[in-house]
């Protein structure tokens, strides 16, 4: 392999790190090792790193405002925050939560409302399931995505998370 070619990491889920809690600088700082997110779109539903930072796939280049009037032609897109943790048996899917976007990407116009993304973000870090407002279809997508990532996660979920996509 040349120098200059990079070896591109498979996306994942992330794992809760092993940092043992301090004091110092930082402190009380919210920790993301915990929390990914999933991007739904139209019929798939895939893993984006670029969500925390609001730079998923169907995010980048997209001019966002907080009236859906903006957006007519707009589709119906989902992120879905979902919160990793460890119990005795090992990992699994502790919190998920889904907010609503509209993205037009021919006009390069969306709609989202950014305080609504942050709490159900901070919903699933602190162990909530929030899907009601996700239709049939999509729940079935989330959950196929989610026992096709990692069925052992799935398999020691609550059973709140298993009820709310079945």
């Amino acid at each position: 392999m040349e120098a200059n070619d990079k070896v591109k990491k498979p996306l994942a889920l992330n794992i809760i790190s092993n940092k043992v809690d301090h004091k110092g600088f930082g402190a009380g700082s919210i920790d993301l090792n915990s929390v990914s997110g999933m991007i739904i779109d139209g019929e798939e539903a895939y893993i984006d790193e670029g969500t925390l930072h609001a730079k998923s796939k169907v995010e980048k280049g997209i001019k966002f405002s907080m009236n859906k009037e903006d957006v007519p032609n707009g589709r119906k897109c989902w992120i879905i925050w979902v919160a990793v943790d460890r119990k005795e048996g090992g990992q699994y899917y502790a919190g998920v939560t889904a907010c609503e976007m509209l993205i037009d990407t021919e006009a390069r116009r969306g709609w989202k409302i950014l305080a609504d993304h942050v709490n159900r973000m901070d919903r699933a870090m602190k162990r909530k399931i929030m899907l009601d407002n996700l239709d049939e279809s999509e729940k079935a997508l989330l959950k196929k995505a989610l026992v096709g990532h990692n069925p052992e996660w799935w398999d020691r979920s609550e059973n709140e998370l298993k009820a709310a996509l079945n």
